[in-house]
Parts: C-alpha cells; sequence; structure tokens
C-alpha cells in the first residue's frame, strides 16, 4: 500500500506500483470505440502510461496535454493515458483539445487494472479511482521506470518518465 496526498491529506493506494524490471501484467481496457485493448495491441512498441484520477481535473488534463505533446516526437513510442474515466469522458477531452497523439483507455468496468498494478486509491474522496502514476514500458514489455506521485494534484516528473525511454 502506498501512502500518497491529495490536498496534503493521506490517502492510500490498493498496493505498490510493479516493480521495475519485471513484465508488465497484461490488460484489458475499453478503447474510446467501446473495443477492448490489452498489452499485445501493442505488441513491440515502447509505452508510457500516464495513469491518473480523472481526465475532468486540470492536473489531469495537463499531464495528457504534454504527453501529447511529447509522444510526436517519439519514435516507436505509443502513449497511453489510462483512468476510470468513461471512454466518452476521454474521447470528448480529447477531441475539443486536439489531442491525437496519446491513447485513451478506460479501467470503467471492473477496475482491474488498477487493482492489478496497485493504483486504486482505497480511502479519501477520490476512493475507486487510479492514483497519478507513470510507468514506462521497453519494447520487450518490461518496466524500466515507475513514478507514483506522492501528491496527487502534481504533475509526474516528465523529463524522468521521457528520459527512460
Amino acid at each position: 500500500m502506498a501512502s500518497i496526498t491529495l490536498g496534503g491529506n493521506p490517502v492510500h493506494t490498493s498496493g505498490e506500483l510493479p516493480a521495475v524490471g519485471s513484465q508488465l501484467a497484461d490488460f484489458k481496457l475499453v478503447q474510446n470505440d467501446l473495443s477492448v485493448a490489452s498489452l499485445s495491441n501493442f505488441a513491440g512498441k515502447k509505452l508510457v502510461l500516464n495513469i491518473f484520477p480523472s481526465v475532468d481535473t486540470g492536473t489531469c488534463a495537463a499531464s495528457v496535454r504534454k504527453f501529447n505533446e511529447s509522444a510526436s516526437g517519439l519514435e516507436n513510442t505509443t502513449v497511453l493515458c489510462i483512468s476510470r474515466d468513461l471512454p466518452f469522458a476521454q474521447k470528448r477531452f480529447c477531441g475539443a483539445e486536439g489531442l491525437e497523439n496519446v491513447v485513451n483507455l478506460s479501467d470503467f468496468q471492473t477496475g482491474a487494472f488498477g487493482k492489478a498494478n496497485g493504483l486504486e486509491i482505497v480511502d479519501g474522496p477520490l476512493a475507486g479511482l487510479h492514483s497519478r502514476a507513470i510507468i514506462v514500458v521497453d519494447a520487450n514489455g518490461k518496466i524500466v521506470h515507475t513514478e507514483q506521485v506522492a501528491e496527487i494534484a502534481n504533475e509526474p516528473n516528465y523529463e524522468a518518465a521521457l528520459a527512460a525511454l
């Protein structure tokens, strides 16, 4: 269980992020067209998993914008923006913002991705949503960088995530 804060108040997650050096576990997440994507959909690609509570908050929206901007210049890399938002909300946000360089994936159906990766917030006002975290994976599916953002209202360390690629 990770201890993080929301507005300076302690909250906890369901576990710890997967270890650097381990393989990213397979997942089933819902795409904007309501089809299901799994890790195999991104085989051979480096991945930046930008995980956050909701695209409808300022910090979460800023992270999607920032990674969208960075993603256009990344070779053989896909940025996955993962939350428990409905796919409709993710699609609406990216459409309104003109963001085309990231892939939105939703864990709204079961929250299994969040639970499996120690991301689910278990107490406080955001209980049930994902914590803000980054997981970077190489082209072979090995985790090369993680960051559990200590204060949910803060943005992740973009430079460290991109440097891990």
